[in-house]
């Protein structure tokens, strides 16, 4: 009989592989250039989700939003909220994002707070599940990513030309590739 893994074991292994995909991919490929600051001055909080069911997900992520939006940015300017053992599916996980848009409406935190979306199969409307593009939104698990919309601005304004970081990031994945993209995230790598 295999003796169960303790939880805690568990997320801290999860947590290494989102810390690598921070630190090589987004910081690393600069694909979001506004990164690597917060990650830096360690106002970068990672939560890795027990949850099991959308509904506990769901009240995770309203937990999660009122503490962003009680902490001050200096403290925790944004949030990545992983939950490994629900929303595996693309589709479901696209299909939740709207219920992460409500309640932040419900929270009346819009304007104020926003989620973005990183999954393992991350694929953009009328793209092939294989195309290159799809990589700058492909994390190691399914993650929702609470960012402030003051930050958001902050960078947009000190970047020059934030239009083209879309551009960028594709061309950058573009010259990787999906086994490039796959060696980076490795513990070989």
């Amino acid at each position: 009989m295999t003796e169960a893994v303790p939880a805690q074991v568990e997320a801290a292994a999860v947590e290494r592989h989102v810390r690598r995909w921070l630190e090589r991919a987004v910081i690393g490929l600069n694909l979001c250039p506004f990164a690597k600051s917060v990650y830096q001055k360690a106002q970068v909080r990672i939560v890795v989700s027990d949850a099991s069911t959308e509904r506990a997900l769901l009240e995770q992520l309203g937990e999660e939003l009122a503490l962003l939006r009680d902490t001050p940015a200096e403290a925790i300017d944004t949030t990545l909220l992983v939950h490994p053992q629900v929303l595996q599916d693309f589709l479901d996980y696209n299909d939740f994002l709207d219920d992460a848009d409500a309640l932040v409406e419900a929270m009346d935190l819009a304007g104020e707070l926003q989620v973005a979306s990183f999954h393992p199969d991350y694929q953009f409307a009328d793209t092939e599940p294989d195309d290159a593009g799809n990589l700058t939104n492909r994390a190691p698990y399914p993650v929702l990513h609470l960012l402030r919309e003051a930050s958001i601005d902050r960078a947009v304004a000190a970047y020059p030309q934030p239009d083209a970081i879309i551009a960028r990031n594709i061309a950058t994945m573009q010259d990787l590739g999906l086994e490039g993209f796959r060696a980076l995230l490795s513990d070989d790598a």
